[in-house]
């Protein structure tokens, strides 16, 4: 319930806090809108960048470049160095900050460039395609670049101005796309794909240096001021790149390299969503929670608000996709990518929980507690590696998707227990923080699935109806949740929810 006080009744130190938390949310809300703005321009033209080339290619074509991937995905995971997030979470940082930090990153892409090499071959004698070495020799170049980025980019992030970054990753994916498209009109097949992957990263560390100026030097002087925060991160990054690849590794080796390239797309379209709106708009909540990070009262609020917000914006996206998937790869990716469409429907619905361990992960790490990301992702794998292995024997394919959707929803109520552990804020109390936008959520399916029943009789184009069914399901959606007495009140250094019963 909202409230209101005369003013002449707050206490004039009760009115600055509220005045400082309003300020702090709307910097952090203007950093989030910069970030989510860079990340959707950057997934626009990824996405017109598939168009393109997925009615060039051919799946399988995408099925041997996300094999090779894969491995490269893992080693990039696991050897991932916090350097922003560590300099972050500090008082104050000073050049030699930058300078361990800079080191730490390039002793990390020496570190991949090794791996990946000693790698290459035996990986491609496992699965019987020689195309993978060089594949994955060339790949590596993008995680190698994208962790030679500015170190001084850090000193926007604790002012929460994100507009630099926007333009670092803006000019990025631009030469990406034309450097992908200059290489599909050379002739070059699948490799248009690889040179996306690797000039995005590469242009946008050249545009840092540009944006954040900075002189290299190597020193491990201020090591121990990062050794703590990277040891249990980089432990929970080893388990994460396990999670997140382990099934594209399991299907890579039984299933042929069309229907892997239908299953990766799929599952990249169906995280989408998480990747361009929640993830970037929680790289600022992070500072704003490691400013806060004194005062529990203020903290369990910023996280209640920020799990609320994530779950607000992307819980209809993914619910959206899982309705409409069908139309929406026949209409992007054209006829033969079809049977992804199944594929991405399912997948969205796996992906509906991973906002609210985002807002979780920001947390954890503002309040320096990194072994609890650790703990949930080794609960994740032990349950995935089990659970995916066992749907993909019994009902291949759909089986292993399947068993992503049942996995969600055990995580679920593994992120809620964190929740409480870290937080402070019990499940019941986490539950009616965002039970109204699952209900929106569900009455936004059930009017989309009927206008598509009542109106596959009159054979509309796929066009239409999917026009037809975000209209239905945004006024669907945005109609329950005024029902249930759910406003949104914007204004000066203000953006609150206002819940009326």
């Amino acid at each position: 319930m909202a409230s209101q006080l005369p003013v002449a009744a707050v206490r004039p130190d009760v009115r600055r806090e509220g005045d400082q938390s309003s300020m702090l949310t709307m910097q952090a809300v203007k950093g989030a809108g910069w970030l989510v703005f860079s990340r959707f321009l950057g997934r626009l033209i990824d996405l017109f960048t598939l168009l393109i080339l997925a009615r060039v290619l051919s799946p399988a074509d995408f099925g041997v470049v996300a094999l090779a991937l894969s491995l490269v995905v893992i080693v990039d995971t696991v050897l991932e160095v916090p350097v922003t997030q560590a300099l972050t979470r500090l008082v104050a940082i000073d050049k030699t900050h930058l300078d361990t930090g800079f080191t730490l990153g390039a002793l990390r892409g020496l570190a991949i460039a090794l791996v990946i090499a000693a790698a290459a071959w035996p990986f491609s004698w496992v699965y019987q395609d020689s195309h993978l070495v060089p594949l994955m020799l060339v790949l590596a170049l993008g995680p190698i670049s994208r962790g030679l980025f500015s170190p001084g980019m850090v000193h926007f992030v604790r002012a929460l101005s994100f507009q630099q970054t926007f333009f670092a990753e803006a000019v990025g994916k631009f030469c990406a796309f034309a450097a992908a498209m200059l290489t599909l009109w050379l002739g070059g097949g699948y490799w248009a794909i690889v040179v996306n992957f690797v000039m995005a990263p590469l242009a946008a560390t050249a545009a840092s240096y540009a944006i954040a100026p900075y002189r290299p030097k190597l020193s491990m002087q201020r090591f121990d001021q990062f050794s703590g925060f990277v040891g249990w991160f980089s432990s929970a990054q080893v388990v994460a790149a396990l999670n997140w690849q382990f099934d594209r590794v399991l299907l890579g080796g039984f299933v042929d390299k069309a229907t892997l390239g239908r299953y990766t797309v799929a599952s990249d379209l169906a995280v989408l969503p998480t990747q361009s709106l929640i993830g970037p708009a929680l790289q600022p909540v992070m500072a704003a929670f490691a400013s806060i990070s004194s005062d529990t009262e203020r903290l369990k609020q910023a996280f209640l608000k920020a799990a609320r917000f994530a779950m607000l914006i992307s819980a209809p996206v993914c619910v959206g996709l899982a309705v409409t998937g069908d139309l929406a790869v026949v209409l992007v990716l054209g006829a033969k990518w079809q049977e992804a469409g199944l594929y991405l429907q399912l997948l969205a619905l796996s992906v509906v929980a991973i906002p609210y361990f985002q807002a979780l992960y920001s947390f954890a790490l503002a309040v320096d507690r990194p072994s609890a990301i650790f703990r949930m992702n080794l609960a994740d794998l032990a349950i995935r590696v089990v659970a995916i292995s066992a749907g993909f024997y019994f009902f291949s394919v759909i089986g292993a998707i399947l068993a992503r959707l049942a996995l969600s929803l055990v995580m679920f109520a593994v992120y809620l227990a964190n929740a409480r552990r870290l937080a402070g804020v019990g499940i019941r109390t986490q539950l009616a923080n965002i039970w109204k936008v699952f209900v929106a959520v569900a009455v936004m399916a059930a009017a989309v699935l009927a206008l598509r029943r009542g109106i596959a009789p009159y054979g509309p184009a796929v066009l239409v109806e999917l026009g037809l069914s975000i209209a239905a399901g945004c006024a669907a959606y945005g109609a329950t949740l005024l029902a249930l007495g759910v406003r949104l009140s914007i204004g000066p250094r203000r953006l609150e929810w206002i819940d009326r019963w």
